[in-house]
């Protein structure tokens, strides 16, 4: 959701500068009139979330909110209700969330983590200090998509790239596996590019994703006008540095909206996320819809317009093969909460075990002739 179709937030209200509007009041009538206060998640830890209320952060417990679910927990970014006293406070019920940016675990367990609730915009910072993975940008805009946020790809650090062609051309592929989404290239070191992003996340809740390293913590100061969050060195090898940011916190931005840090991801798996995926891969579902046969997996099968786009140059093979990768991933997490989509991938695994199988003993019979 963009900022300019937001609802427009009532000024005098304390939780304007945390988003804040009409609907949220709406919402929040029948905690209300219960004498619960509102306020929205500024940081969770350990059972205890900091809430941004009327009357200040005040500090709760959320266990009477915990289910068993782990996307319903209550995170950082949602809006809330607490109790009016008590000693501790207890957050009550969480309000309706409007999106919701989820990964898989890096557990075997199929199990999901929320890593940030209510955003408008999903920036990605790409650390200009190696070349840009592609397929890990893929990955991040993927999940994006998914929560239902507006993507945006930042390159940090730009004052590494002197060269201003050289920096083009960079911009350019990033662009290339990011259809639909803006990239922009930043230096918070030199000022470059601030204005243009402070100017897009305004008015709405942007939260920060990216590896150890990508400059999110430097950039995240450079937003909010003060060194509010710690900066550590990276390695001059290979760009990658330590976690300096260890919780998801949400703070308020000088120029309007608010702004969820997050701690760098070693991982990020996808979870149920066919959407986004698509929603990456874009120009791959358009060439799918002239292929010969509806259910062609752009392999061998005769008439594909996906495979007749890689010969003639106008779709890159590393974008075939990591649109590929993305839905295998994602087809093995759903399988393992959905039964049906189960059935359906070891349906397709015995169709292709008895198509290798007859093309090989094709060939052993060819050979004995």
């Amino acid at each position: 959701m963009s900022s300019s179709s937001l609802p427009s937030p009532s000024s005098s209200h304390p939780l304007a500068p945390y988003g804040w509007d009409a609907d949220r009041e709406a919402e929040f009538t029948p905690y209300a009139e219960q004498g619960c206060l509102p306020g929205r998640v500024v940081r969770v830890d350990r059972g205890q979330c900091d809430v941004a209320t009327a009357d200040g952060v005040l500090r709760a417990d959320t266990a009477f909110v915990t289910p068993n679910d782990p996307l319903r927990v209550v995170c950082t970014g949602d809006w809330v209700a607490v109790e009016p006293d008590g000693d501790p406070r207890h957050v009550r019920t969480c309000l309706p969330r409007r999106t919701a940016f989820v990964r898989s675990t890096s557990s075997k367990r199929s199990e999901g983590q929320i890593l940030a609730a209510n955003v408008d915009h999903a920036i990605v910072a790409v650390s200009l200090a190696a070349d840009p993975d592609l397929a890990r940008i893929e990955r991040f805009l993927a999940l994006a998509w998914e929560s239902g946020a507006q993507p945006l790809v930042v390159l940090t650090k730009a004052d590494l790239v002197p060269d201003p062609v050289t920096l083009s051309h960079l911009v350019q592929d990033v662009e290339s596996a990011a259809p639909g989404v803006q990239v922009l290239s930043v230096s918070a070191e030199q000022g470059e590019g601030l204005d243009v992003l402070a100017a897009t996340v305004a008015g709405g809740t942007a939260v920060l994703l990216g590896q150890s390293g990508a400059g999110k913590s430097t950039l995240a100061n450079a937003l909010l006008g003060a060194d509010v969050m710690d900066v550590r060195a990276i390695r001059d090898v290979d760009g990658k540095g330590r976690h300096t940011t260890t919780t998801r916190n949400l703070l308020v931005l000088p120029g309007g909206g608010v702004l969820i840090d997050t701690p760098g991801l070693r991982g990020v798996g996808l979870w149920d996320a066919n959407t986004g995926v698509e929603q990456v891969f874009a120009e791959i579902a358009e060439l799918a819809e002239r292929c010969r046969f509806h259910d062609c997996a752009h392999g061998t099968e005769p008439g594909c317009a996906v495979l007749a786009a890689i010969d003639d140059g106008e779709l890159p093979e590393r974008r075939l093969d990591s649109y590929r990768k993305l839905m295998r991933e994602n087809q093995r997490i759903v399988a393992k909460t959905d039964a049906r989509v189960r059935a359906e991938l070891r349906k397709e695994w015995k169709r292709r075990g008895a198509l290798g199988k007859a093309a090989m003993e094709a060939k052993r019979g060819g050979g004995m002739r």
